[in-house]
């Protein structure tokens, strides 16, 4: 419920209760604050307070009948406010309220526009949401688009409540790796040259290896040969890397996904980070020297087990690293962390949970979001897809299948701790089956009915100009209701890092929508004296029923102009919300499909 009706609520229940311990009827010495929320099923009224159970045995009354005085004066002082309130065991106040007073959310949206629904519940935090953070050995795939979906979704979510975001793609140019590429991709480079060559067991087996070769091949010719197996094989890798991470951004470009930061791995062994990382450690007192190797003390801040940083051989593990990386991050002013992995990473929590607090940090600095896997079908047909053996489907090829539009909100769909299956053919379906089609098409269907109301010359008025009286449908209250939610899933969805929140919120949305519009006429019928002339009626006849559709035959509202101006201003209001939350979800917002 938006903030400005519940505050209205809180303000008659405690000049209520004022009221009646002035007159005696009810001796309750000092005054509480009431609270209030919505109950649990909406039947039972837009908010619930418990504050009689609260004063029963202050005034040594059943909570039942503290709750039916309180109820008698609240409609007695403020019928503008409520238009009826129960009384529920063991003594709840079911407060319904008057349906004009909903209208004040429909001003609310009209006024803030594309800001309605944003808070300042972040305003002061700085945050870095490090997402996709793929290593830079082959193309992105259907998993990785999932992580970058959520992650821009994510950010965009927080910014809409506040929050200070700095998104960044960690690159993963160092390492084992990298070196598997350079030695795959010079493999493919020698079968090219016509020479034996031996493959890695543990190589990267893709096309995309075979490509990068005769891109190579084709730059440098033989010349590779003259240089000695290692140098070789590291030019390539170089090479390699750099080609596939310009693929990655080009294809996160594409998709919509940006980063203010790309941070390199290596650069934290260039710049020395890593040691200095260690050296931070020693004066801790957080490591220690054992069998040759270099431990961190994680299982001091709840972690399984100790940890190696730096091997008998002198090489650092990627824990090292990834420790030196988030001691950077918090160097640099970030008040919370929060990092999108795999499922797969979930082992790794605990660690990096350690690392924070290693630093002087508290545990709760650093949130991970955890992403599950992604099963493509097409219609009840799985795609296998074996990473291994370099057999997957690239993010570029599902988007360029279905649309970036699509991908993304199927992509936001589910929790991202439960798997994901992505039907290709229904993404791409044009019905009321495809969930981004059903919200799309609803902000499209109402940009329909405001071009053929311009055609016909009816206005499309403000929510001021128009009798708030009229909008009395049970449907009316219900989509105006619904509207009020908007500002709390945003605030939730934010908090809780959960974009799925808003896709569902979408969808529930664009069901009354379609609803309502299936059941109450919003514009005069064709023999109206609205119309103009029998040209402008036919053509205005093909536009509703090309457009908009006629799916089922409206009731029998008595349709006046004022009803009709009533309803549009509705409307606008409704379809701001949906462009507003699609927005968010970096999906677009189609005047016509």
């Amino acid at each position: 419920m938006p903030i400005l009706l519940q505050n209205q609520v809180i303000g008659a229940i405690s000049e209520t209760l004022e009221k009646v311990n002035e007159s005696g009827q009810l001796s309750i010495g000092t005054i509480p604050s009431p609270m209030v929320e919505p109950p649990k099923r909406p039947e039972w009224g837009d908010f619930s307070c418990n504050i009689a159970m609260t004063l029963a045995s202050t005034v040594r009354q059943s909570p039942l009948k503290v709750a039916e005085v309180l109820a008698t004066n609240l409609l007695d002082h403020f019928p503008y406010l409520f238009e009826r309130i129960e009384v529920a065991p063991p003594g709840f106040l079911n407060l319904t309220l008057h349906p004009l007073r909903w209208i004040e959310v429909l001003r609310m949206i009209e006024e803030q526009g594309s800001s309605y629904g944003r808070s300042q519940i972040g305003a002061g935090t700085r945050v870095v949401l490090e997402f996709v953070s793929a290593n830079p050995t082959g193309p992105l795939h259907v998993g990785h688009g999932r992580g970058a979906a959520l992650g821009q979704a994510m950010a965009s979510l927080l910014a809409a409540s506040s929050f200070e975001v700095s998104r960044e793609f960690y690159i993963n140019d160092s390492g084992r790796q990298l070196q598997l590429l350079g030695r795959s991709v010079y493999a493919r480079y020698l079968e090219l040259l016509g020479m034996e060559s031996s493959f890695p067991e543990d190589g990267y087996h893709g096309g995309y290896i075979k490509t990068i070769a005769e891109s190579i091949a084709k730059i440098h010719g033989e010349t590779l040969l003259e240089s000695p197996l290692d140098q070789a094989e590291e030019k390539c890798a170089q090479e390699a890397s750099q080609f596939l991470l310009d693929r990655i951004k080009e294809d996160l470009g594409i998709f919509g996904v940006n980063f203010e930061t790309w941070y390199s791995e290596a650069s934290l062994h260039s710049r020395g980070m890593v040691e200095r990382t260690l050296d931070e450690l020693r004066k801790r007192d957080l490591s220690k020297e054992e069998d040759g190797a270099l431990w961190f003390r994680a299982s001091e801040f709840g972690d399984e087990k100790d940890r190696v940083l730096k091997k008998q051989d002198g090489s650092y593990t990627y824990l090292a690293a990834d420790m030196a990386y988030h001691r950077d991050k918090l160097a640099r002013g970030f008040d919370t962390l929060i990092n999108i992995w795999g499922a797969d990473h979930h082992g790794y929590i605990p660690r990096m949970a350690a690392t924070v607090q290693a630093f002087g940090y508290p545990k709760d600095s650093l949130r991970v979001v955890l992403v599950q896997m992604v099963s493509l079908l097409r219609g009840t047909q799985k795609i296998e897809m074996s990473k291994r053996s370099g057999e997957f489907v690239t993010l570029r090829e599902v988007v360029d299948e279905v649309g970036a539009d699509a991908a993304k909100f199927f992509f936001l769909m589910r929790r991202s701790d439960t798997q994901l299956d992505f039907d290709l053919e229904l993404a791409k379906q044009q019905s009321s089956d495809n969930p981004v089609y059903y919200v799309q098409y609803a902000h499209a269907r109402i940009s329909s009915m405001f071009r053929v109301a311009q055609e016909r010359q009816v206005s499309l008025p403000k929510i001021a100009d128009v009798n708030p009286s009229l909008l009395i449908h049970d449907e009316e209250l219900g989509l105006i209701k619904t509207l009020a939610q908007y500002p709390f899933v945003l605030e939730g969805s934010a908090l809780a890092l959960e974009p799925h929140r808003v896709t569902f919120y979408l969808q529930d949305l664009a069901a009354q929508l379609h609803a309502y519009y299936n059941k109450h006429r919003v514009l005069p019928p064709l023999d109206s004296t609205l119309t103009i002339d029998d040209k402008t009626q036919e053509g205005a006849l093909e536009t509703i029923e090309k457009e908009v559709g006629s799916e089922n035959e409206p009731v029998n509202d008595i349709l006046t102009p004022a009803v009709t101006a009533a309803r549009l201003a509705l409307l606008r209001q409704v379809q701001t919300v949906l462009r507003n939350g699609l927005t968010l979800l970096g999906i677009t917002s189609p005047e016509k499909m």
